[in-house]
């Protein structure tokens, strides 16, 4: 790593102030190279890490997916398994829930037919003296007796 007096020999003039002296210059490229040699290593260190770093990560996500495929593959499993218990319970709730409904139904219907029966009989003989006067009526009318002769 450079130093501070590193960092400030790079301001520093090639040669005194005045007329040019003959003299080498300063190689500025080889002391930006050397310079920068220590935090580059640093950098390449970093990388390294932040790769082992990913690949550790990528192994997790990789453990992570399988124990999850397991589990799901489980709980499909366990659903199916209840899924059979399940039904014939419904199956058996549908169907007694259906034939409470249908004794109901037979039920109200006897009670229909039979409120049905009972007002036949009262009404049956009011009706039947109703058609048996209209007959002799229109017998009458017509000018036979009750025996269809003339009279």
């Amino acid at each position: 790593m450079a130093t501070f007096r590193d960092f400030l020999m790079r301001f520093r003039p090639a040669s005194a102030p005045g007329p040019t002296a003959t003299g080498v210059p300063a190689d500025r490229s080889a002391e930006l190279a050397a310079e920068l040699a220590a935090p580059l290593a640093l950098l390449e260190e970093t990388e390294s890490e932040a790769r082992t770093i990913r690949e550790r990560a990528a192994e997790e996500a990789r453990r992570i997916r399988r124990e999850a495929d397991l589990r799901a593959a489980q709980l499909l499993s366990e659903a199916r398994d209840q899924a059979v218990p399940l039904r014939q319970e419904t199956a058996a709730h549908t169907r007694a829930t259906a034939e409470r409904e249908a004794v109901e139904l037979l039920a109200a219907g006897d009670h229909m037919v039979t409120a049905l029966r009972r007002r036949a009989r009262e009404r049956v003989p009011a009706l039947v003296d109703r058609v048996v006067a209209q007959v002799r009526h229109d017998l009458r009318a017509s000018g036979t007796d009750e025996e269809g002769r003339p009279r």
